[in-house]
Formats: C-alpha cells, sequence, structure tokens
C-alpha cells in the first residue's frame, strides 16, 4: 500500500521501516498522518513474516510534534469547546497504538523530536539518536502540558525530577544528555543511525516472534503491576510458550550447539 505521508520499506529479513515524511514541515503530525501510521501498522501487524518495526524521519528532523501550522488553524477557525482537542484527533491513537502492538519497536531519532514527536519516541520501546538529535518536551513553551504521554513515559524513564525539570522547563536536551538520563538507549553518528537501527531490530527479529510478543506486553504491563502481579503474568506467558515448537527448537538448538531454526511465519 502506497502512503502519501510516511514511506514503509522492508530492509530485512522480519524488519519494517516507517519514515516519517513531512521534512518541509519538519515531520509535523496532521491527520492524515496519524491515519497514514495507523493504517501502516494495521498492514505490519497482519504480516507474521514481520516482527520489528522501526520508525524514523526524513530530513532533519525526527518528528516536530504538531503541525503548528496546521494547529493555528484549527484555532483560529475550528476550536470550540465541543470539539476534542487537536492533539486528541493526531497523535493520541498513534502513541497507544505502538505501546499496545504486537512489534517491539525500535525509534531512529534523526534530529528534533520535541513535543508530540518526542512522546512519540518516548512510546516506542527503544530509542537510538543520532549525535544530531535533540530533544524537548517543548508543550509548555505553547502554553500546553504534554499531550501525548509525556507525563506518563518520562518519569518511569528518567525519574520524577528529571521529568519535572523537562516538561517545566521544555528544555531542549542534545544527544549525549539524552544519553546521560536514560531517554535514549544509545547515540550513533548520523550517517550510520538507521544502519545500526535496522540491524538491532534484525537482531531482535531473528528470536523466536511469540516469544518477543509476549516479552513486549509483559514489559509494558509491568509498569502497572507490583512484583507478584507481574511474576504471575510471567507465569502464565511461560505456561503458554512452554507448548510452542519454538521453545522446542530453541532448546534443542542450545544443547546441540548450533542455531536454531524458529518457523517465524507462525
Amino acid at each position: 500500500m502506497d502512503y502519501d505521508t510516511i514511506k514503509l520499506e522492508r530492509p530485512a529479513d522480519g524488519v519494517a521501516l516507517i519514515t516519517l515524511n513531512r521534512p518541509d514541515r519538519g515531520n509535523g503530525v496532521v491527520p492524515e498522518m496519524a491515519a497514514d501510521l495507523m493504517h501502516a501498522l494495521d498492514e505490519l501487524e497482519a504480516d507474521f513474516s514481520v516482527r520489528v518495526l522501526v520508525v524514523t524521519g526524513a530530513g532533519k528532523q525526527f518528528c516536530a510534534g504538531a503541525d503548528l501550522v496546521e494547529f493555528q488553524k484549527y484555532l483560529a477557525e475550528q476550536h470550540h469547546a465541543a470539539q476534542e482537542p487537536y492533539n486528541a484527533r493526531v497523535l493520541w491513537p498513534v502513541t497507544q497504538r505502538l505501546v499496545s502492538s504486537r512489534l517491539p519497536v525500535v525509534a531512529a531519532i534523526n534530529g528534533g523530536a520535541t513535543a508530540g514527536g518526542l512522546d512519540l519516541a518516548l512510546a516506542c520501546d527503544i530509542r537510538l539518536a543520532s549525535t544530531h538529535a535533540k530533544l524537548g518536551e517543548t508543550y509548555i513553551k505553547l502554553g500546553l502540558n504534554p499531550g501525548n504521554g509525556g507525563t506518563y513515559f518520562l518519569p518511569r524513564l528518567v525519574g520524577s525530577g528529571m521529568a519535572a525539570e523537562m516538561a517545566l522547563t521544555g528544555d531542549i536536551f542534545d544527544a549525549e544528555r539524552a544519553l546521560a538520563v536514560g531517554l535514549v538507549n544509545r547515540v550513533v553518528e548520523p550517517e550510520a543511525l538507521v544502519a545500526e537501527a535496522v540491524a538491532l531490530a534484525a537482531r531482535i527479529a531473528e528470536r523466536p516472534r511469540l516469544a518477543l510478543e509476549a516479552t513486549k506486553q509483559q514489559l509494558r504491563q509491568s509498569w502497572h503491576m507490583d512484583l507478584q502481579g507481574s511474576m504471575n503474568a510471567s507465569f502464565w506467558g511461560v505456561a503458554a510458550l512452554t507448548y510452542s515448537d519454538d521453545l522446542r527448537e530453541g532448546v534443542a538448538a542450545a544443547i546441540e550447539k548450533r542455531a536454531p531454526r524458529y518457523n517465524q511465519d507462525k
């Protein structure tokens, strides 16, 4: 399927790459882009040969959040009390979908990731940043509170104090500071960023699909659980996977000291 505001590619076995493709607008999100992202996720999740997703941006920016030109038009021409907020129509469904997707998602942050663009990256499971990346929870500078999950993700990733500093000041962090506070997993030279993100995704994609999906969801669900609840969820996941062909193959391969041959399309 062709998309107007994103590019969808398959750069490696088991890996899909989505590139936000409105570089002239800083890859700012408009309703059409949100719809394209949702449709692309529908397409990818239905294809069990795809096991990991990488998301990046075209041009110099990862994502500037909502397109402010379109947002200004909304404020001037469309806004009234009975209408839902602009960001609810645009980014909320995408944030929720990335978190709930069966696919582990790697963000390759090539440039600026601010406001909703940062929240989009935070909704991914792993974040790699270019040395040119700039990250900021900048809603406050517009007169808004974080609108697309930032107040949920940030305290869990960087702690409550750092989350408060980022959200209350709107300061921009360069890639090295983002790495130091735990916003990103690693920092990569710009020319190597997408290749390294795809290589990481390809390594993950080599793992058995059902175990990948179970692991992603248990990691996410653990944010809401105490130790006992997390252990209970893990028990039932392990119990279900005990009956999988992947486990039998994984055990046999470990004993025979060979690479496992999982049936990834099932």
